[in-house]
């Protein structure tokens, strides 16, 4: 698999995919290793058995590397087909949790972030690579819902986009806050609890509660 990084060698000097797979698997691994304030350029050379030459022509630092790597994680997310929309949500939350649980995630995803508040570069990145991309299942799990019925279709476009920001905003944001700041369990019942909020609203909970 290619990084999601510009070439910037030399024209005419094709990218080797064997070496961006490599390259990412190695810094995967060093952040489990090492964490990422260890983490170096030439300790993911050494370990994906390439030239330092070899990253920088892909990477402008450490900070893009590790982007990327965490990045690959977060595309092994899918949507699964439990029957309805509620247990759609609750299966991608539990699917996001996990990843959040490795190592690598932990770490990495922490560390960028932090980074970013200071680095808009970074932050447009982090943006584009991790959370653009997995709004996708935000788009596709709607898509299917409004199919079986489950949510009226929208006329407006702009309205529809800026809804499906907001779902994603609520859900990854509330899985990352008890994942990896309140450092807190993510199981069925909980996913099952933030989807209720999700679909009724307070008032629905409260009144149920």
């Amino acid at each position: 698999m290619q990084s999601r990084t510009p070439a910037t060698g030399r024209p005419g000097r094709p990218r080797s995919a064997a070496a961006d797979t490599a390259i990412l698997a190695a810094t995967r691994a060093a952040l489990v290793e090492l964490g990422w304030s260890k983490l170096t350029l030439g300790d993911v050379a050494t370990r994906a058995k390439v030239a330092k030459t070899t990253l920088y022509r892909r990477w402008s630092g450490k900070n893009e590397l590790v982007v990327d790597a965490v990045a690959e994680l977060f595309d092994e997310l899918t949507l699964p087909d439990r029957g309805s929309l509620a247990a759609d949500i609750e299966g991608v939350v539990l699917q996001f949790a996990a990843i959040l649980s490795h190592p690598e995630a932990k770490s990495g995803l922490m560390a960028v972030v932090a980074e970013s508040t200071r680095d808009e570069a970074l932050r447009t990145r982090i943006r584009e690579s991790i959370v653009d991309r997995q709004k996708r299942l935000v788009l596709a799990g709607r898509a299917r819902a409004q199919r079986r019925g489950e949510l009226p279709r929208e006329n407006d476009p702009v309205e529809a986009a800026r809804t499906a920001d907001l779902i994603f905003d609520v859900v990854a944001g509330a899985v990352v806050h008890r994942a990896l700041v309140s450092d807190a369990v993510v199981d069925a019942q909980w996913a099952r609890d933030l989807t209720q909020l999700l679909l009724n609203g307070l008032s629905a909970t409260s009144a149920t509660g």
